[in-house]
């Protein structure tokens, strides 16, 4: 399978996971307290997260990460999910869900500024249309009185800034093991969440809205977030976030269904807008002569992607992904890639 459209499916079904349980959380988090809601949301992902984290296929967290992750938990399992919650309250869920469109812009701008990431005309295009179709829904709901309470409006938009942050602080970690890594941030975004809703004697959910948000959290939270760290690996951040640009749409159709019918006949244009993106995406080339320079990292890899051609005893299979040690040596070649780790190169 060609890398763009690799990464581009593994971000395709990151943004389904996570779009679908937006108008869940909101029905299921209702009169209860954000932090607590932020609490079973990770809880939930650091469950589904737990058996992936001892895989020793892909290279481990080391020591010097752990400052990393602890931002990232910040960032995008305390502060994002709490205001995102809180939010929730204050909005419909048709909105709140095509508000989350705003995060693409600011995930593809911090991955151009913090990592130089190359973001060709055609991404840019697709990011563009693709939040068009998201201005237009949300157009035709604040029409319709659906948006909810400006707070409210103001709470998502910082929610999907923090997340934005938490996206570009990540990927520096999308070569370490993404159940690992997701694993490690929920459990630490929970433990915090955990302790501030003890402290501000926040309101907890029944047993059933409890047992639906720790699912959410496990579908949309958990497996959307190892996805991510995955399409990282694969596309890098700009692209990435743009693909999940679907989530929103993903959401609000969602919400539609269940009864939220702010968002009327702009639901069948904007569609027609995600889906031109998405295909932008999938049919994007990007081929070119470059130069890989010496280097020595560990990260999982195959003998059969043309980069790894080095000689051990130990795995004899080439196609059986692995992580170790190992040193490249200088290649200057031409080949279709993506945004991955030997993929990096300034373009002109």
């Amino acid at each position: 399978m060609r890398p763009l459209v690799k990464g581009t499916l593994f971000a395709v079904a990151s943004a389904l996971s996570f779009g679908a349980t937006t108008p869940l959380v909101q029905r299921a988090g209702r009169d209860v307290g954000p932090f607590a809601t932020a609490f079973l949301l990770y809880a939930g992902a650091a469950l589904l997260a737990f058996p992936g984290a001892f895989r020793a296929r892909h290279a481990r967290l080391r020591q010097t990460d752990l400052p990393r992750v602890a931002l990232v938990a910040l960032l995008g399992a305390v502060v994002a999910p709490t205001l995102f919650a809180w939010g929730l309250q204050r909005s419909s869920a048709f909105s709140a869900s095509i508000l989350l469109n705003v995060e693409v812009v600011f995930t593809v701008l911090l991955a151009r500024w913090l990592f130089r990431e190359s973001v060709s005309r055609r991404i840019l295009l697709a990011v563009l249309i693709m939040i068009g179709g998201g201005i237009l829904t949300l157009w035709s709901s604040a029409g319709s009185g659906g948006v909810g309470s400006a707070l409210g409006v103001f709470a998502l938009l910082a929610a999907v800034f923090a997340w934005a942050l938490d996206n570009a602080m990540s990927r520096p970690l999308a070569e370490r093991n993404a159940a690992q890594v997701v694993g490690t941030k929920s459990f630490l975004g929970g433990a915090a969440t955990l302790v501030l809703t003890v402290a501000t004697r926040g309101a907890w959910p029944s047993l059933p809205a409890a047992a639906a948000l720790l699912a959410c959290g496990a579908v949309g939270y958990g497996a959307s977030l190892q996805l991510y760290v995955i399409a990282q690996r694969q596309i890098g951040a700009a692209r990435t976030a743009s693909v999940f640009a679907l989530a929103p749409f993903v959401g609000a159709l969602l919400a539609w269904l269940m009864g939220d019918r702010t968002g009327g006949a702009s639901l069948a244009i904007a569609s027609s807008l995600f889906g031109l993106g998405a295909w932008l995406h999938l049919s994007e080339q990007h081929q070119h002569a470059h130069t890989h320079l010496p280097t020595q990292h560990d990260h999982a890899h195959r003998h059969d992607d043309g980069h790894h051609d080095h000689v051990h005893d130990t795995y004899t299979d080439s196609e059986s992904e692995h992580s170790h040690p190992h040193r490249h040596e200088h290649v200057e070649h031409a080949h279709e890639h993506g945004e991955d780790l030997h993929h990096r190169h300034e373009h002109g």
